[in-house]
Order: C-alpha cells, then structure tokens, then sequence
C-alpha cells in the first residue's frame, strides 16, 4: 500500500512511538545514553584496567532503541562482558547497578530536556491535526517513563486518549517492546482489536512489537534505523516522515 493511500477510516485506532516519530527526543535520548555510557566506561576501564571498546552511536540502535530503559542497561553493558547487580528503581543514579545506571540516564534527560526543551515534528502534527479531525482515536505507547512530561513540554498532551509508557507498563507487568503488549494494551483502552489497529514506530525494536502482535498495518518511521532494517522487522510502509501519510 503506497502511504499515500492509508485509508485512515479502515482503522479503529492508532498507536505511535513518541520519540523519534512524533518529537525529535530520541536525539536527547541519545545524547544522555551517551553522556552515561561514555563517563560509565571510562570510570570503569580505570578500576578494571580494562580498555572497553568506546560507546557509538550504531551501540543505541543495536542495544538501546526502543527498550525499556533497564533493559537497554542491561543489554549494552552485556555487549562490553560487563555484569552488574540488577539493584532497584529506587537505586541513586550514583548506585553502580543496572537501575543505578537507568536512573543516571534519566537524569541526563532530564537535565538535556529542561535546557533545550523539544519541538515536534511538523509533520507529525500536521497528521495528528488530521486524525483528530477525522475523529481517530489515538493513543501514545512509549518504552520511556518521560513520556508524559515530553508530551507536556510539547504541547501535545490533549493529542492523545490514553499514554502509555515505561512507568505505567512496569505497575501493569508489561513486558516492553519488542514484547507487543504495550501496544495490545493501549489498543484495548481505546476499544479496538490489535487487527483494527495502526502501530507508528521508528525503532527496530517497536516495529518487531507491532508485527509479533499481529496488527494490522505497521509503519516504519526512518529517522535512522534504515529502511531496509525497518522492513526486514516487520514494517508494512516506510516512509521518512508522517506528513508523506497524509491525504
């Protein structure tokens, strides 16, 4: 189907990523995961005399993309044969455990977040504006627990019926993507099938959620991951950005 030709009236509701397909934030995210990982294995190496192969950019999308933030811990200090206890989300972001380190991300975020702010993408909007227009029911399934305050600090917390993210999957016992429950779940709220349902993703992780769940269109969202990448985990339509979705 060319995505000029989505025909949003098959559809009882859809379900987008938030970072990277309607806010450009996965590049805050990728600046904390960096700043995190790079000062973490430089500490490291010094007390294990160990030269660690330095964090990259291709490390966020092979480890990091798309995961809940522990999991995303967890995988890539995996890659460099490093264990860590697994701690609790109540750790310190000083605590050296796997939630320690999740929480020292978000504090990244947060500090990346309040000092540049984030801007959505115009093209995103544009098909927002549509959807709500026609009356679609949409709804926000997010692996970060910052969702909601992005959403805020973007103005587009009234977009959506139902958000969920990170925080809200692990009360609920979600497993998150490339699990698709997050997406299932949401889809239920909004009082759709996952079959009726539309899955937005520019993550490899979130696309593999969406076709694992069986629903019934799945768009890539190529802000990095590669087409051919996206394609090869399940995404019906690629496209570089919402607006080329649009009537």
């Amino acid at each position: 189907m060319p995505p000029t030709q989505v025909d949003w009236k098959a559809w009882d509701a859809v379900l987008f990523d938030l970072d990277g397909v309607v806010t450009p934030t996965a590049e805050v995210h990728m600046h904390a995961w960096e700043t995190m990982f790079t000062a973490f294995l430089t500490a490291r190496a010094a007390a294990d005399h160990v030269a660690y192969p330095p964090y990259t950019e291709q490390d966020y999308f092979t480890y990091v993309d798309g995961k809940p933030r522990y999991d995303g811990v967890r995988s890539f200090v995996g890659s460099r044969g490093i264990t860590l206890p697994e701690g609790t989300p109540d750790d310190p972001p000083s605590a050296e455990t796997v939630c320690g380190l999740g929480n020292r991300k978000n504090e990244a975020f947060n500090q990346i977040l309040a000092v540049e702010g984030v801007t959505p993408y115009p093209g995103s909007v544009r098909l927002l504006d549509e959807l709500h227009r026609r009356g679609v029911p949409m709804a926000v399934v997010s692996s970060s627990r910052n969702a909601p305050a992005v959403l805020v600090a973007a103005g587009l917390s009234d977009r959506f019926a139902f958000v969920m993210h990170g925080g809200l999957a692990a009360e609920l016992g979600l497993p998150g993507k490339p699990a698709p429950d997050t997406f299932s779940h949401a889809a239920q709220v909004l009082g759709a099938t996952d079959a009726r349902s539309v899955v937005l993703e520019d993550a490899i992780n979130g696309v593999a959620a969406g076709h694992a769940g069986g629903f019934g269109l799945v768009i890539g969202v190529d802000r990095g991951a590669g087409a051919d990448a996206l394609r090869a985990a399940g995404a019906d339509v690629v496209v570089p950005d919402l607006a080329d979705l649009l009537p």
